[in-house]
């Protein structure tokens, strides 16, 4: 079946833009992978999203935008793609389920946070565990936090998280930091700061709330309990662009190439959200961008008639 505009992505920029391009009358696919709603679908309180003053539960938010987004004729399928192909036109889009034509895509699939792969870590996200310090920084005040990771933003996640925990403590596993140098000493001379060097967490401690991580020392392979009430994961994001490698350009980083807020490098391929953000990584400016790309693909798509 052929539609005017197929979103990959049902996340907020997804929402937002199929909220657009169905309100402009365009024929409107959204393929919402396997879980509809994206990360906000594992993430408990929201509380610096517009329109909600008292916070909003993650799924709560997702389960409106779903409503929303589809209230103006947009079809939602629980599909995942699986490959597209770029160079034919109509453009085309394969799931799991089926192939599908598109006059123009919105790419939205979003980025996933990097995890250590621990299942302590998994059972305790949204209970202490986080990969966000804008997004959650808020809930620490007063409390202890352990920052996992060396690069530049590990640095600038303890740096935000300053402004309300009472101790950040950052640790690393190798013995020199990636982050650059005006980043690490902004970090070092920091005094609610402490850094340690060739330190790995192997578990993240606690039932209901994180209660304190086990590091390893990575040179003597030494274990101990370390007392924490936050850990903070920042070892990058992986955007989820592996399918259209090859068919867009693709920076160093892994994310989508844009050229004019969220033209692509082919015409007719539009993107929004984490996928093409490594900035911001937030879900008010992920819908702003979807809103953006919606009226940027039915500019084009006017133009093209």
């Amino acid at each position: 079946m052929k539609y005017d505009v197929i979103i990959i992505g049902s996340g907020p920029a997804g929402l937002t833009a199929a909220m657009y391009t169905s309100r402009a009358e365009l024929k409107t696919l959204i393929l919402a992978g396997a879980t509809p709603g994206g990360q906000l679908m594992i993430t408990s309180d929201v509380e610096n999203y517009p329109g909600f003053p008292e916070g909003v539960q993650g799924p709560e938010l997702m389960d409106k935008m779903i409503k929303q987004g589809t209230k103006f004729g947009s079809e939602m399928k629980i599909e995942t793609v699986k490959s597209v192909d770029f160079a034919s036109k109509p453009f085309l889009v394969a799931t799991d389920k089926g192939t599908y034509e598109g006059k123009s895509v919105i790419i939205a699939s979003g980025a996933d946070a990097r995890w250590l792969g621990l299942e302590s870590e998994q059972a305790l996200r949204g209970k202490g565990v986080s990969a966000c310090a804008t997004c959650d920084g808020f809930f620490f005040k007063g409390k202890e936090i352990v920052v996992v990771g060396g690069g530049d933003g590990a640095m600038e996640e303890a740096l935000f998280l300053t402004k309300f925990a009472s101790k950040v403590t950052i640790a690393h596993r190798s013995d020199t930091f990636k982050a650059s140098k005006i980043m690490l000493k902004r970090a070092k001379d920091h005094q609610k700061i402490e850094m340690l060097k060739n330190t790995s967490v192997v578990e993240v401690l606690g039932k209901d709330k994180v209660e304190g991580v086990k590091f390893k020392n990575t040179q003597t392979g030494e274990e101990r309990d370390f007392k924490t009430q936050g850990v903070f994961v920042a070892i990058g994001h992986k955007p989820n662009t592996e399918i259209y490698k090859g068919q867009l350009e693709i920076n160093k980083l892994g994310y989508v190439e844009v050229k004019n807020h969220t033209i692509t490098s082919v015409e007719g391929i539009f993107t929004a959200g984490d996928v093409n953000d490594s900035r911001y990584r937030q879900a008010v400016t992920a819908a702003g961008m979807g809103c953006m790309a919606a009226i940027d693909s039915e500019r084009w798509l006017t133009k093209q008639e």
